[in-house]
Parts: structure tokens; C-alpha cells; sequence
């Protein structure tokens, strides 16, 4: 299959099935680089820093970045198409059926069993993020060296801010954002 449609079907399925918003987009996006080679596991957590701090949707952002990094502007917008598309679809299906069983305990059994559903889809992607972040496991597997584990800069950096954070809870994300971005310059993480 050609490679361009090949991204925009993987970015259809992730719009289908990554229940639960942007982060949920993770772990699908892990199987494509794993998969397919697009993006380095490395690259991801990139991505996702860049999404994160960009306005918009982090699923959408998400996507958009990895279609301009293969194929530039068409195929920022179609790895975007592609990945709002099911939601669209779905969206629309469920909002004209809702109005027929609003009332019905079956969907409100469904409802009540996708929540927790959601919350690990989003909790799987929050550890799956953590981790790419402050360890290195490849480094750890080809040394052997427990020291090489840990992205020690990283994770300075974290519990630095973590602590800040706690120390000044009232303070902006935004400052957080901004003070982690100089830190990573400074210490070319």
C-alpha cells in the first residue's frame, strides 16, 4: 500500500478507536513507530511536547505534525482529515441516537462502563509518556548499566518543577511550560 494512504488509514483507525481525547492518540501512535518506522520513539515524545504546548486538540496536533513531518502540507492536512473524520462520523450517529434511547438503561450501562474504559486509555498514555520522558530504556538494554536507565536531566528537571509547582500552586501553567522550555535549551536535553 502506498505510504500516504497507509498514514492517512493508521490516523483513521487511531480517530476510530483512541477513545477518551488527545492522549489516548499515544499509544496508537507508539504502534506506528514501532511498526512502521515513521518517527522515532525519541521523536514522539517530542511530538508530544510540542502538541502539548501548541493551542488546540493534542490528538489533532499530534497528527498534523507527524503528516507534515512525512509529507509536508498535504500531509499535515490529510493525516488531520483522517483522524477527525471517524470522529465526525461516530459523533453524528450518536447524537441521533441519543435522541431515540436517551432514556434507556442499556445506554446508560454503556456510558457507565466507557468511563473507566477512558480513564485507562488515558492513564496508559499519561504512563507511557512518563516514561519515554525520564527513562531510556534502550540505552539501559544495550548497556546493562542501571545508571543509563534514567534520563537523569529529565528527571531533575521534573522533580524540580513538580516541587515548584507544590511550592507555588497558584502559579500559571504557562509559566511551567516556559521555564521547562529554557531549561531544556540550557541543559539541551
Amino acid at each position: 500500500m502506498n505510504t500516504f494512504l497507509l498514514m492517512c488509514w493508521e490516523f483513521f483507525k487511531t480517530g476510530l478507536f483512541a477513545v477518551g481525547g488527545g492522549l489516548a492518540t499515544v499509544p496508537f501512535l507508539q504502534e506506528m513507530s514501532i511498526k512502521y518506522g515513521w518517527f522515532t520513539l525519541d521523536m514522539l515524545t517530542t511530538m508530544i511536547a510540542v502538541s502539548e504546548s501548541t493551542p488546540g486538540p493534542i490528538g489533532i496536533n499530534m497528527s498534523t505534525y507527524v503528516g507534515y513531518d512525512m509529507f509536508g502540507l498535504p500531509g499535515a492536512f490529510a493525516a488531520t482529515i483522517s483522524l477527525v473524520t471517524p470522529s465526525v462520523i461516530v459523533i453524528c450517529l450518536v447524537a441521533k441516537a441519543m435522541k431515540a434511547f436517551q432514556n434507556s438503561k442499556i445506554v446508560q450501562g454503556i456510558f457507565n462502563g466507557l468511563r473507566p474504559a477512558v480513564v485507562g486509555f488515558i492513564l496508559s498514555a499519561v504512563l507511557s509518556i512518563f516514561l519515554l520522558a525520564l527513562f531510556r530504556v534502550d540505552a539501559f538494554k544495550a548497556s546493562r548499566d542501571i545508571l543509563q536507565l534514567f534520563n537523569w536531566k529529565a528527571l531533575i528537571l521534573f522533580v524540580g518543577l513538580f516541587a515548584f509547582y507544590k511550592w507555588k500552586p497558584k502559579l500559571h501553567p504557562l509559566w511551567l511550560i516556559l521555564i521547562a522550555a529554557a531549561a531544556g535549551i540550557v541543559l539541551a536535553l
